[in-house]
């Protein structure tokens, strides 16, 4: 499976949907891949400190591999390149493409989407409870993960406002990023 996002900063609902998608789609092993570029927003930390972050994050799960390998191409981190990437660095026998339902509403404008599924299977989490109407173009395995209230933005806002993070993210991380 492929998990990718910016992780700005990684939380303790990525790690939370990374294990319910790891059980539910009875995955291998779970690629875990921040964005170098995401294309449609800015990152507000470094890609480098992002990933390093993730790596933190996610050490203690050996069925979750963190990936440097949108960092490691230039330009804009598109989707359809990654997968193309793993297809051909790693030769798995089937790949699938996690992401949420609001992701899903907007795939008709990521770039190539039909080679995307010729890459592999959307498999596709609620997003506030409620999971979008398959698109027949874009066929999907829906994955039901547990619902966390938390994000990388609410995290920041906290931070910014020298409040911490404790239990909203990875304690493996926390320091560190309360830090920094």
């Amino acid at each position: 499976g492929v998990f990718g996002g910016a992780f700005d900063p990684p939380h303790i609902g990525h790690l939370v949907v990374a294990q319910d998608v790891f059980e539910s789609l009875r995955l291998d092993r779970l690629l875990v891949v921040p964005s170098a570029r995401p294309p449609h927003r800015d990152a507000r930390l470094p890609a480098e400190q992002r990933l390093s972050l993730t790596r933190d994050a996610f050490a203690d799960d050996p069925r979750m591999v963190v990936s440097d390998l949108e960092l490691r191409r230039p330009g804009p981190s598109w989707t359809v390149g990654t997968l193309a990437s793993i297809r051909e660095e790693l030769r798995p026998d089937d790949l699938w493409l996690v992401i949420g339902a609001d992701q899903y509403r907007s795939f008709d404008d990521w770039r190539d989407p039909q080679r995307i599924l010729e890459l592999a299977g959307l498999a596709v989490m609620p997003r506030d409870g409620e999971m979008p109407t398959e698109d027949p173009r874009y066929p999907f395995v829906p994955v039901p993960v547990t619902r966390v209230d938390v994000s990388s933005t609410r995290i920041r806002d906290r931070l910014d406002r020298g409040r911490g993070a404790r239990c909203l993210v990875p304690e493996t991380m926390r320091e560190r990023l309360e830090e920094e």
